[in-house]
């Protein structure tokens, strides 16, 4: 999977997660704004969690994919949040070999970037 722009990018990894959770049994709400840390908050025997998605096609030196963990804007591009500044309780990432993964946030210590090496295997999605 080739990602052409970013918008498309994130279009097909919010896609995906949504299929994803919604084939697995939880109920999934989209917020109406996106002001918010989270792109989805999924509910499954009761428990709401705040998801953030995020995908990407960018592979590190390793070989391993790499994920963007903040969030830049402005005239100066600017870093204004990270992940570990948020409040959500899982991050459903897609990769351009459309696999997928499910990490809950307090496993992630990283500020910018995360690669899914094998420490992260056990939360690849099946």
């Amino acid at each position: 999977m080739r990602f052409i722009t970013n918008k498309e990018k994130g279009n097909s990894g919010l896609g995906m997660a949504i299929a994803y959770f919604t084939t697995s049994g939880y109920i999934v709400s989209i917020p109406l704004n996106d002001t918010q840390d989270y792109d989805l908050i999924v509910e499954k025997e009761n428990r709401l969690q705040r998801v953030q998605v995020k995908a990407t096609g960018c592979i590190g030196k390793g070989g391993n994919y790499q994920v963007a963990l903040k969030s830049c804007g402005g005239t100066k591009g600017k870093t204004y949040k990270t992940l570990i500044d948020t409040n959500i309780e899982l991050i459903f990432i897609l990769t351009g070999q459309k696999e997928m993964y499910l990490i809950p946030r307090e496993k992630i210590n990283n500020v910018s970037t995360l690669s899914l090496c094998d420490k992260y295997e056990k939360y690849k999605l099946n």
